[in-house]
This record gives C-alpha cells, sequence and structure tokens, in this order.
C-alpha cells in the first residue's frame, strides 16, 4: 500500500477534509470540556491528530483526534494530578508507550475482534450520535458534543435526555436544525450529485453556511427565537498568534518522578490503542477501495501524535471512528483528506476564530446525524439476520452493549458472545459418527480441543461390545493433549468392552511412568 500523499485526489480529499474539519471542531471543544481541560487543548489534539498523525498513518481513511472514550480517564487524572501541566506529561510519556507498542508489533491484537462485533459497533456509535444529537438540534445543549456514554455527564442517560424535548427546547435552534437535515437529505440526491455545479459544494458546508445565515435573520424574531452563545461554537478568540500561543501549556517534566504521571501514561496508552485498533478494524471495513491499514504502523503515528500533542499541551489522541467514517462518507480517496481538515482546524482558529463561533451547532447536529444514519442503516440489520445467528447474536448484542454502557464496555461484552458461539459452533461440528452394523467411523472434521472432550466421550460410550471401531484424524491439523488422554483411556477400556479401536492419522502416544521421590507420576511420550 502506498503510503507517500497523493496529491492527483485533491479534488476529492479537499472537499472531504472540509466536512471531516466541520464536524471534528464541536467534538474537540466539547471532549475538552467534558474532560476538564482548556478548550484549547481539544483542538490543539485535533490539529495534531491531523497534521502529525495523518503524515505518519499508513491509513488511507482514518482520522485521529481527541476520543471521547478517554474523558473520564483524562478528567480523573487531571483531579488526581492537580494540575494540567503535569497531566500532559503523561500523555507525552503515553506517545513513547504507544511507539513501543508498534514496535514490538502489538498492532496484532486488532485482528482478533470478530466481524460481527465490528459491525455492531459501527451500527451503534451510528445509533448513538443520532440520539445524542436530537437534543442539539432541538437546542438542548447541556451534554457535551461527542460523549457516546450511555450515562451522561449531566445526570441524563441517553433516552431521559430525550424526553426533555418537550418541556423545554429553542425554536430558533429547531428551525436551523431542521433545515439543515433537509438540505442535506436533498444533497445527497442524484439529481445533485449529476449537476457539474452543484456537485462541487459540500452539503455539510451548504448546511452549515445557511444555518449561520437563519441565525442571523432569526434576531427579528421574539427572544425566545434568538441563539445563545450555548448554542454557538465555542472557540477561544486570538487575534495574533502570540496572543494564541499563550494559551498554549507546556508540560512539568519536574514531576517526571511521580508515580502517578508513569500510571495515568500506561493506561492512557492501552485504552488509546484499544481505541484505535478498534477504530481501524471498522474503518478499514468502510473504505470502498477494502484497503488494510498496517496496525503497528497506526500505533508508531498515534504514539507520534500523542508526544507532539501533549508538548503542544494537548490532549491525547486515538483514531477516531465517528471522523473517519465522515471522512469516507465524504468520498475522501487519501490520508490528504485528513491532513487537510488539521491544516484547516489550525488556520481557522489562527485567523477567524470569531467566524466559527457564529456556527450554530444545531447545524452541526444535522451533518453528524447524517454521519450516523450512514453508519446505522437498516439494511445492515437485515443482511446480518442473514447470516446466520452465529453473526446476528453477537452483531445485535454488541449494538445494545455499547449503546446501554459504553465503547470499550459493550465491545468487550460482544467479544464474549462471539466467543461463546464459535466454542458452541466447533464443538458441535467438531466430529461426525457413521455406523454400519458392526462397523463404527468416528472422524474429526476440524482441530479438535478441550471442551470436544464431552461429546467425544459420549461417542466413546455409546459403542457396543464387539465393535470394530476407526477414528479417523485426517481432517485435523492439531489435537489437543486431553482429548489424546481420553482416546488412550478407552483404548485400555475397550479391551475389557470387547471393542477394536483403530487410529488413522492421530499421532498415537502411550503413557511413560516414573517414579521420583517415591511419587509416582505420569506424563505422555511420542511413540
Amino acid at each position: 500500500m502506498k503510503s507517500t500523499l497523493n496529491f492527483s485526489n485533491l479534488k476529492h480529499d479537499l472537499p472531504a477534509g472540509l466536512v471531516v474539519f466541520l464536524v471534528a471542531l464541536p467534538l474537540c471543544l466539547g471532549i475538552a470540556l467534558a474532560s476538564g481541560a482548556p478548550l484549547l487543548s481539544g483542538v490543539i489534539a485535533g490539529i495534531v491528530g491531523g497534521i502529525v498523525v495523518g503524515a505518519i498513518s499508513g491509513s488511507q481513511v482514518g482520522v485521529a483526534g481527541p476520543a471521547a472514550g478517554l474523558t473520564v480517564i483524562v478528567l480523573n487524572a487531571i483531579t488526581e494530578l492537580g494540575a494540567f501541566d503535569s497531566f500532559i506529561l503523561a500523555v507525552v510519556l503515553a506517545g513513547f508507550i504507544q511507539i513501543i507498542l508498534g514496535a514490538v508489533k502489538a498492532g496484532v491484537i486488532g485482528y482478533y475482534f470478530p466481524s460481527s462485533v465490528i459491525k455492531g459497533m459501527l451500527t451503534a456509535i451510528g445509533i448513538i450520535i443520532i440520539l445524542k444529537q436530537i437534543p442539539h438540534v432541538f437546542g438542548i445543549d447541556q451534554d457535551y458534543e461527542g460523549d457516546e456514554s450511555f450515562v451522561q455527564k449531566d445526570g441524563e442517560n441517553t433516552f431521559s435526555e430525550l424526553l426533555n424535548i418537550t418541556e423545554r427546547f429553542n425554536e430558533g435552534a429547531l428551525i436551523i436544525g431542521v433545515i439543515s437535515i433537509i438540505v442535506l437529505i436533498v444533497w445527497d440526491m442524484d439529481f445533485i450529485k449529476r449537476n457539474r455545479f452543484l456537485s462541487i459544494i459540500p452539503g455539510p458546508l451548504l448546511a452549515v453556511l445557511l444555518g449561520i445565515f437563519l441565525n442571523s435573520g432569526l434576531s427579528i424574531l421574539p427572544a425566545n427565537f434568538h441563539l445563545q452563545n450555548n448554542h454557538l461554537v465555542s472557540l477561544p478568540v486570538t487575534n495574533s498568534l502570540s496572543e494564541f500561543s499563550n494559551f498554549l501549556v507546556f508540560p512539568n517534566f519536574s514531576a517526571i518522578t511521580n508515580p502517578l504521571i508513569w500510571k495515568t501514561a500506561f493506561v492512557i496508552a492501552i485504552v488509546a490503542s484499544l481505541e484505535t485498533l478498534l477504530s481501524v478494524e471498522a474503518t478499514d471495513k468502510l473504505d470502498p477501495q477494502s484497503r488494510i491499514t498496517p496496525t503497528n504502523r497506526e500505533l508508531i503515528a498515534q504514539g507520534s501524535g500523542n508526544i507532539v500533542s501533549g508538548l503542544l499541551g494537548g490532549l491525547p489522541v486515538t483514531q477516531v471512528i465517528v471522523r473517519s467514517s465522515a471522512n469516507i462518507q465524504s468520498g475522501n480517496k487519501s490520508k490528504l483528506s485528513a491532513i487537510i481538515h488539521g491544516i484547516i482546524l489550525l488556520v481557522c482558529t489562527l485567523s477567524i476564530p470569531g467566524l466559527l463561533n457564529l456556527i450554530p451547532l444545531a447545524s452541526l447536529a444535522a451533518v453528524l446525524i447524517m454521519v450516523g444514519y450512514k453508519l446505522a442503516k437498516p439494511t445492515m440489520f437485515k443482511l446480518m439476520f442473514k447470516e446466520g445467528p452465529d453473526q446476528f447474536v453477537p452483531f445485535i448484542v454488541t449494538v445494545l452493549a455499547v449503546v446501554f454502557t459504553d465503547l470499550l464496555t459493550g465491545i468487550g461484552i460482544g467479544v464474549a458472545v462471539a466467543m461463546v458461539y464459535i466454542l458452541y459452533t466447533n464443538y458441535k461440528g467438531s466430529m461426525t459418527v457413521v455406523r454400519q452394523d458392526k462397523n463404527v467411523l468416528i472422524t474429526f472434521n476440524k482441530d479438535i480441543f478441550y471442551f470436544n472432550k464431552a461429546e467425544l466421550m459420549q461417542n466413546l460410550s455409546s459403542l457396543k461390545s464387539g465393535d470394530q471401531v476407526l477414528v479417523d484424524g485426517s481432517k485435523t491439523t492439531f489435537i489437543d493433549h486431553d482429548i489424546f488422554l481420553t482416546l488412550e483411556e478407552f483404548q485400555a477400556e475397550a479391551k475389557a468392552r470387547h471393542i477394536n479401536i483403530e487410529f488413522r492419522n492421530i499421532k498415537r502416544r502411550k503413557l511413560n511412568y516414573r517414579k521420583s521421590d517415591g511419587i509416582v507420576s505420569k506424563t505422555l511420550i511420542s511413540e
């Protein structure tokens, strides 16, 4: 896979990067707010995630930035350490740990997540985005942008927040949100895509610009239609680069001997790496070109990003599904779009923060709702159902678990259920028994493990006196130690039951007894 920047795709990657920027801006600010960190730290993480991680990463579709899954860890760490400059030192150290993980090829962990669980995670993220953004469309902005957990920081949960819509909402936000959704739906229709001029204009950009225009017009209506600052993007305003630098916080390297710093660094490194590997698996499945991301290189890229982010006073970064999904859905062709989104975030933060603060959150919520819908289309449920219970059950369990808990907990539950199904499937189809008069053929259809022991013992116990038994292991490449023991024990028992048993393509073993210090032990040795 080529990892160099491909500027021939600029006409695709530029609009995709712009859309990702619109999605990333409120998420960077919201996650920083929820983490108890300076708002600018979230923006710095977004900039570094785009430019630094984007340049080093081998992923052509992934986008890195601050992650909602780390908010609780960050908040607790800042509180425990007592100073933000001590915390960002832990971010820098976490980056070095991730680089080491990549160097020792720990990225292979990402390949062990079942596809049904990954698809369930993507669908759940889509549902969460929709449910979490509906209140923002109605102008109920108490919960921070980017929240993915069921239990919210504001005391509500994903569903109870929706009940507040009827009691309190802002008419102006609702008007802007609904019109933005309509614009996005229309802009996704074929007649727009076929129009050479209109297809150039990204739908999300049009929705945001229209939101700004509508908000200025709403000022002539009654006060309940007006959007207050809490309904708009809230970026720290700076008028110069030197003024911007005054907001930067740098690590307190004198605290490097503090054990809590190292504990925090390891926690961030492990959780951030897991979230990244999950996102890589998910985004690779969404990639229209089916490209495969080198996971070890991705860990090194994320580690490098965390070092730079920490040095500049930014939050920890991971590859994130929401921004990556928006990137793919916007038609990106290469990782240039991720870098572009970081550059736009940097330039706009330095040059036009006042203009960005005119963007209604309702318009951005509409953009995210469309991203969520494309992740959680009803057709996905139908397709997974058709693939059978071994795929559908882990899928639906993962969806429910992620929606009602959080990303990592939900994935853990989904993987556990998938493993149960794998064990069950292996157990049921591991061997077949064919009887013809006194002749019995026991065939091992696949590799045999200790959990197949019960089925083997059941089949052996059903044999009758005088049976001529052949156990065929031609289809196996591995037979568990417990299975060998069971066969050997039955071989001794078979003589007493007048059963003749033979083996084909099974490495026979025998027991070797030895006496040591008065204790008789038995070990298996090959014949």
